[in-house]
C-alpha cells in the first residue's frame, strides 16, 4: 500500500447545522496550512490497582474519546476568518459604506477626513478600521487607498495611508463615498454564537478519510515578527472521529490564494501613537475550550464547553525612554491597534486588529552591547466604555479582514 504524503493530504472544514451530525457532504472549505493534525485520543483504563494472585495487570480498556486538533498556517486575508469568528463567538459582518457625503481632506500625514454632515460614530467607524474613499471627484491620489483610522469623532477621522503614500489636501468633495472593505468581527458581548465544525483529513494516496465530528475551535495564537510572515495557530477540540475509504466532502471550495501578511507592511499604534521600535508582537485569543467529562452509557463526551474569552500577549520594543514603561509602572490602561497588509499596493488586502483596553503586566529589560529592548506582557480587557456610536466597540478585541466571507 502507498504511504500517505503531506502534499497529497487535504484538510477541509465546514460548519455543522446541528451538534452530533456531520456537516453536509457538499461545499466545505479546503484549508491552507503549514501543519494540521486532528488526533483521536482515548482514555485508557487498567486494573493496575487490583490485587491479584498473579501480581500483574489483567485488563486494559479504552474509555471516552476526544479529538485534539491543531491547525497552523501563514496568516493571510480571508483564509482563517471562519475559525477566528468561532473563537470570538460572533460572525464577521459588513459595515455599510458612507455614501452621498461631502468630505474634506487635510493634513500632511497623518491626515484628517472631515465630513460636512452626519456622524462617523453613528455610521460605525471605529479606531482600528481601514477605510477607503471609493467614489467622488477626488484627485486620483486620494481614491481607493487603505486609510487606517487612528482617531474618530462625529465629524472627523484621523488616518494614515498604510502603504506610506501621500494624500492630497482637497475638498469639500460632494457626493462622495467612504467604504469599509471586507467584514468586521469582535469579541461578542451579547448574542454569542456556538459553532461546531466537521473537519475532514483526506489522504487520497492511502484512500483514507478521517472525519472529525463536533469540532470547536477555541484558541488562536498570532505571531507578528518584525521581519517575515505573520503566523497563526488554532487549537480545537472535537468529540469523535470516524473513517472511510472515500472522501467525505464532494466539492469543497478551493483554498484561498491571498498573499501572506507581514508586520513590516502596515502600521502599529500603542497608546494612540505610532511605534517604529517594536521588534515583535504576539497575542492569543483563548476561549477556554474544554471537553465535558465522560458520562455513563457512552464513550462520546456530551459537549465541548467554552469559558470567558481571554486576550493576552507580549511585544518587545527597543528602549527609548519612559513612555511605554510608565504605562506599566502607573498601571495605565492603553491601546494596541495594528493593520497588516498583504502587499505594498495602495489597496492591498489586509487584516486589522484593535485592542482598545490593554494593561501591561510586565516590563522586562535586557542588557546587551547593542540596542537595548524591553518585553512587555499584556492582557486585553473588555472595554465597557465602548459601544454603538462610540470610537470603540464594547469588546476586548476587534478584527477586520478585507477578504472575510
Amino acid at each position: 500500500m502507498p504511504i500517505a504524503q503531506g502534499f497529497a493530504k487535504r484538510v477541509a472544514i465546514k460548519r455543522q447545522t446541528t451538534k452530533g451530525v456531520l456537516a453536509g457532504v457538499s461545499a466545505g472549505q479546503i484549508m491552507r496550512r503549514e501543519t494540521a493534525t486532528f488526533e483521536l485520543a482515548k482514555e485508557s483504563v487498567t486494573t493496575e490497582s487490583e490485587i491479584t494472585s498473579v501480581r500483574q495487570v489483567r485488563s486494559s480498556r479504552h474509555g471516552v474519546k476526544i479529538v485534539n486538533g491543531t491547525l497552523k498556517g501563514i496568516f493571510s486575508p480571508g483564509t482563517y476568518a471562519d475559525p477566528l469568528s468561532v473563537i470570538l463567538r460572533r460572525d464577521f459582518s459588513a459595515v455599510a459604506s458612507i455614501t452621498a457625503a461631502s468630505f474634506t481632506i487635510a493634513g500632511a500625514g497623518p491626515y484628517t477626513v472631515t465630513r460636512a454632515a452626519g456622524s462617523y460614530l453613528t455610521d460605525g467607524i471605529k479606531v482600528g478600521l481601514v477605510v477607503r474613499l471609493t467614489a467622488g471627484s477626488f484627485t486620483a491620489a486620494n481614491l481607493n487607498k487603505n486609510l487606517f483610522v487612528t482617531a474618530v469623532t462625529a465629524l472627523v477621522v484621523t488616518v494614515i495611508v498604510l502603504n506610506g503614500s501621500a494624500l492630497v489636501a482637497e475638498g469639500p468633495i460632494a457626493t462622495a463615498t467612504m467604504a469599509i472593505p471586507g467584514k468586521v468581527t469582535y469579541g461578542a458581548d451579547t448574542g454569542h454564537t456556538n459553532i461546531y465544525h466537521t473537519v475532514e483529513e483526506w489522504y487520497p494516496d492511502a484512500l483514507v478519510s478521517e472525519r472529525n465530528l463536533d469540532v470547536k475551535f477555541h484558541k488562536v495564537d498570532v505571531a507578528l515578527p518584525g521581519s517575515g510572515n505573520a503566523s497563526i495557530t488554532f487549537n480545537a477540540t472535537g468529540l469523535d472521529q470516524t473513517s472511510d475509504t472515500t472522501a467525505y466532502f464532494t466539492s469543497p471550495a478551493a483554498e484561498t490564494s491571498t498573499a501572506a501578511l507581514q508586520a513590516a507592511n502596515g502600521a502599529l499604534f500603542v497608546n494612540g501613537a505610532t511605534v517604529a521600535v517594536v521588534t515583535d508582537l504576539s497575542f492569543s485569543i483563548d476561549g477556554k475550550g474544554a471537553a465535558a467529562e465522560g458520562v455513563v452509557g457512552t464513550n462520546i463526551r456530551p459537549d465541548v464547553f467554552t469559558g470567558n474569552l481571554a486576550v493576552s500577549g507580549s511585544f518587545t520594543a527597543y528602549f527609548e525612554g519612559g513612555v511605554i514603561p510608565n504605562l506599566f509602572v502607573n498601571e495605565t490602561s492603553t491601546s494596541i491597534v495594528s493593520a497588516l497588509t498583504a502587499g505594498s499596493e495602495a489597496n492591498a488586502d489586509f487584516v486589522s486588529l484593535a485592542l482598545s483596553n490593554v494593561k501591561l503586566n510586565t516590563s522586562s529589560p535586557n542588557d546587551t552591547a547593542t540596542g537595548l529592548a524591553r518585553t512587555y506582557q499584556f492582557v486585553g480587557i473588555y472595554n465597557s466604555a465602548g459601544g454603538a456610536a462610540l470610537a470603540n466597540h464594547a469588546t476586548s478585541i476587534m478584527v477586520q479582514d478585507s477578504q472575510a466571507a
